[in-house]
């Protein structure tokens, strides 16, 4: 088993959630959560919206080093078979590929047990 960890913009969670959908994945976990990347935080929650304004705002007079921007993202988790990480992980990247900086991220991590709290089941039958 493993947990796939998607960071998308705000808006691609509609996008999202219908694409592993339609691929056979309906369990979901969604954070709301901050953070940066590459960009740094240029642009912010407007560039977020309209990535296209990342080459207006690059101009802007620098932001002080002590002072960090956080852009607003969507996290997904979702736990697949082995065998389903390439199906979930194509599905969200259809969903979320612009080719803009801010895409997002896609983390493949493996599990080591699953327990259903409920039952006591472990592995695969708790997720399923």
């Amino acid at each position: 088993m493993k947990e796939i960890i998607a960071f998308v913009r705000r808006h691609q969670v509609p996008a999202s959630k219908k694409a592993l959908e339609e691929a056979g994945f309906s369990a979901l976990t969604l954070h709301s959560v901050e953070g940066r990347g590459k960009q740094k935080g240029v642009g912010g929650w407007a560039a977020e919206v309209d990535p296209e304004m990342n080459k207006l705002l690059k101009y802007e007079t620098p932001v002080p080093e002590a002072t960090m921007k956080w852009i607003p993202k969507r996290m997904l988790s979702l736990i697949v078979k082995d065998e389903d990480v390439e199906k979930a992980v194509s599905a969200l990247i259809k969903a979320n590929q612009t080719g803009h900086i801010g895409d997002g991220k896609i983390f493949v991590c493996p599990l080591e047990e699953i327990v259903r709290v409920r039952t006591g089941e472990t592995g695969p039958r708790a997720v399923s």
